[in-house]
């Protein structure tokens, strides 16, 4: 059924729970339709991982009508924990799914954001498949922003229109995210962070300037793989070079293995339709059993800070 924004967001109702699908993939328009009935509404609880873009729910002053409780604290909601209408569920990303599989959280609605259906009314969830696919799957009704510039990407995160209730049709850019040319002291670490890693390694890398720094120096590295949680433009040169080809990974091999993209156009361009990129579901992306099959696995991220003990923080000081 083909409506409005604000026509299908009119199926949310007071003490609902709503899930939104994650990162550059989170449909701003049904996102803004569900934030202006902050007058009608009275305590939805919003569910979401990173998301790119607004979250005009997030705003302490509609405290009433909407609760954020983020599984990850993204910048575009962190403040909602201090100001009190916001909340943090720690959970490992592997384990998300499950959450609304084993219905420990129910869903109401979920809103996400799709490709144009195919000839055969199968959309692609695009640059963001996570927890989705259990989302759409436990929900009660799902609402999808279709999108000709989402781009169609392969693997798991395929849905027929038979599993959507209400379709927004939209024609807009998804949100950017340009990596800055890293500095001499990021040029630095990532020297000496490829330095370490050998050919034929299994890579999987978080977004900021030092895995970024990493992947520049990397070019004349041989054969190495991707699995990992999310990835950017730094991969696509070495796709293209040959250095990255998933030749040697014991499972999906010859793939480029991730749950969800942010980058450029250039990456959403590059990711369309191209089978290389295999897009699965965080349960399988982010389980350990999946993972430590592969071999001469190397993880490279960013912290904020790590304390005396060795604890590490990446999301919010």
């Amino acid at each position: 059924k083909i409506v409005s924004a604000e026509e299908a967001l009119k199926v949310v109702k007071s003490n609902d729970r709503v899930y939104i699908q994650a990162a550059a993939a989170a449909p701003q328009v049904l996102v803004k339709a569900l934030a202006s009935r902050y007058e009608e509404l009275r305590n939805v609880e919003v569910c979401q991982l990173h998301t790119e873009g607004v979250a005009p729910y997030a705003n302490p002053e509609l405290k009433d009508s909407f609760h954020v409780n983020s599984f990850f604290l993204g910048k575009n909601i962190r403040h909602t924990i201090k100001a009190g209408n916001g909340s943090y569920t720690p959970v490992f990303l592997s384990e998300l799914p499950r959450l609304f599989k084993q219905r420990v959280l129910e869903l109401d609605v979920v809103l996400i954001h799709v490709s144009v259906p195919d000839r055969h009314g199968y959309c692609s969830l695009g640059v963001s498949v996570e927890a989705a696919l259990a989302a759409i799957d436990n929900a009660k009704t799902v609402i999808a922003q279709v999108n000709p510039q989402m781009p169609r990407t392969h693997g798991a995160g395929i849905i027929h229109i038979s599993e959507i209730d209400y379709f927004v049709e939209v024609d807009e850019e998804l949100p950017l995210h340009v990596m800055a040319k890293p500095n001499d002291v990021e040029q630095k670490i990532g020297e000496y962070v490829a330095g370490l890693i050998e050919d034929r390694s299994t890579l999987q890398m978080g977004i900021g300037s030092i895995p970024n720094a990493v992947l520049t120096q990397l070019t004349n590295h041989k054969d190495l793989g991707l699995h990992t949680e999310m990835f950017s433009d730094g991969v696509i040169d070495l796709i293209l070079n040959n250095v990255i080809n998933g030749n040697y990974k014991k499972i999906n091999r010859g793939r480029a293995l991730s749950t969800f993209l942010m980058g450029s156009k250039r990456l959403y361009d590059y990711v369309n339709d191209n089978p290389f990129v295999e897009m699965r579901a965080s349960n399988y992306t982010n389980n350990p059993a999946y993972i430590k099959q592969n071999p001469k696995m190397v993880a490279i991220n960013s912290a904020i800070e790590v304390d005396v003990t060795g604890q590490v923080c990446a999301d919010s000081i």
